[in-house]
């Protein structure tokens, strides 16, 4: 799905087939500012594009899941909280996976699926625990903040404890998926993606 010609870095495909071709070429206009690092620059910025899209379905799916079967509320708050972050993040994962496989990365299935995806999956896990103990540890003091800054700006007044704690989890989700996509970009790219050049 590349294309090594000089005059281009890549012609990315999207996962389903259509082509990428406007945003591809101001992907290439910026990293070809870079010289010799162009190429990794490209890189970046793909996970990052692709790192939003995955953060897209992350919070849509943690927002549905607490609007509806996991409403952040007791009994078992803790637990409802991991369970829909946990969720959400599983599938982000997946939709990355594939993104990065076949857009960001497309040099470098030489590797077996299998084998890539048990790399990604063995990043992310541990992505994953980091991202579930920041969000167990600090939803309830963000949710604080959160309320807070909404009732002293006139926004919000007289939030439940389910929608502070809602509130909590996005700004707790919202640091973490930007400290996890960094873990995630470069121990990937150095090791799940190494057999590119």
């Amino acid at each position: 799905m590349t294309s090594n010609t000089p005059d281009t870095l890549s012609k990315p495909i999207s996962p389903w087939g259509a082509p990428l071709g406007l945003l591809n070429r101001l992907i290439l206009s910026i990293s070809l500012r870079f010289g010799t690092k162009a190429k990794e620059v490209e890189r970046f910025l793909k996970f990052a594009i692709v790192g939003t899209i995955g953060a897209v379905v992350d919070f849509g799916v943690l927002n549905v899941l607490q609007a509806t079967v996991l409403r952040p509320e007791d009994p078992n708050l803790q637990l409802k909280v991991s369970l829909a972050t946990g969720t959400a993040f599983v599938a982000a994962v997946t939709s990355n996976f594939i993104w990065n496989r076949y857009w960001t990365y497309p040099d470098s299935r030489s590797r077996p699926i299998s084998q890539q995806l048990v790399q990604f999956f063995i990043v992310n896990i541990i992505g994953l625990i980091f991202r579930l103990w920041f969000v167990h540890t600090l939803f309830g003091p963000f949710g604080n903040i959160g309320v807070d800054v909404l009732e002293s700006s006139g926004l919000a007044s007289g939030l439940d404890d389910a929608a502070e704690s809602q509130l909590g989890t996005n700004i707790a989700q919202f640091f973490a998926v930007w400290i996890v996509m960094l873990w995630n970009f470069f121990v990937n790219r150095y090791w799940t993606y190494n057999d590119v050049e």
